[in-house]
Parts: C-alpha cells; structure tokens; sequence
C-alpha cells in the first residue's frame, strides 16, 4: 500500500470511531437538549411549558410544539383540558395546541397568540411570532383554497348552464330546420 492509501484508512478509522472517544475529549457540537441546563440540576423534559425554567424556555416550548404538531386529536383534547387557566403561559400554550388543531381551532390560536404574546418571556417570543406567523400563513392559504374552491363552483355551475342552454338552442335549431325543410317539400311538391 502506498502512503496515501495509509493515510486515507488512517482518517477514515479516526472519523469512523470518533463517537467511542470519551465525552471529555469530544469537541462540544453545541448546547444539546439532553445535557442538564445548570450543572446537573435539571433536565429539560417539561409535559406542558412554562416561563419558570429559563434554561430550559426553549427547549420545553418547542418540544410542545413538536409534540402538538405530531399529536392526534384525542392527545390534543386531553391536553387542553389539562391546560387550563388564564395565565399567559397556559394561553400561549393554548394557543401552540390549537395551532395544529382543525380549521375551526385556527382562529382561536391566532388570537390567543396576538393577545398574549407580550406577555412571553423576551428569549421566546421570536419562536411564538414565527409559530403566529406561519399559522396566519396557514389561514391564509386555507382561505385562498376556500375561495378558489367556490369560483370553481361558480364557474361549474354557470357552465352547466350556458350546456343547457345550448342545448335547448340546439334543440330549437332542429326544430326551426325541421319547419324549413317541411316548407322548402311543399313548395317544391306545389
């Protein structure tokens, strides 16, 4: 084997084994959800979020959000009833569980956003504008399909009836090429 074939076998083991380096000498890849936020003291594994854990904001709300997104109906209406409360933090809760609900849940998720979104801690409030942000979107689209929807109807519906009057066009027509026939055989038969 020449050198650079060693070379080449020599950084593939190295990449290939990194994981079984002792966590000591990894490099850090950057603040991970699993490690504890302060020193060991707790990890972020919030069922329902909250504004009391700084370090773990992030983490807990957008672990909700994933779950709500991934959530079937019955998960969602069990939840929501274990949300209950006026607070800020529950609303927005709320409202992240109503976001990923049915259509008729969409409007009571963007206002519940809009009411209490100040209301957030300043480090999540970008997260829950972008989550108003792309349900609004969401609105929109489902609003703009609506409508293409019942042109198409309308369309549907007034060309099913220029086809009936065509027809019936057509059918008088006949009816007056039939009469024109019957008077061109008497004139010819007089």
């Amino acid at each position: 084997m020449t050198t650079r074939s060693w070379l080449l076998c020599l950084a593939m083991a190295l990449l290939a084994g990194c994981q079984y380096l002792p966590e000591q000498l990894q490099l850090p890849a950057g603040p991970s959800s699993q490690q504890s936020p302060s020193n060991g003291s707790a990890l972020c594994h919030a069922e329902l979020p909250d504004f009391d854990n700084a370090p773990c904001l992030l983490h807990d709300w957008v672990a909700f959000g994933l779950a709500s997104q991934r959530g079937d109906r019955v998960w969602r209406e069990a939840t929501l009833t274990r949300l209950g409360g006026e607070s800020a933090e529950r609303r927005l809760a709320r409202a992240v569980l109503l976001a990923w609900g049915d259509r008729r849940q969409w409007n009571r998720a963007s206002a519940l956003y809009k009411a209490d979104l100040h209301a957030a801690p300043s480090d999540l409030q970008p997260l829950l504008r972008y989550w108003l942000n792309e349900l609004e979107g969401r609105r929109r689209l489902a609003g703009q399909l609506a409508e293409s929807r019942s042109e198409q109807e309308a369309t549907l519906e007034e060309n099913a009836a220029l086809t009936e009057e065509l027809e019936a066009l057509a059918e008088k027509l006949d009816q007056l090429t039939a009469i024109e026939q019957s008077i061109n055989l008497r004139q010819q038969n007089e």
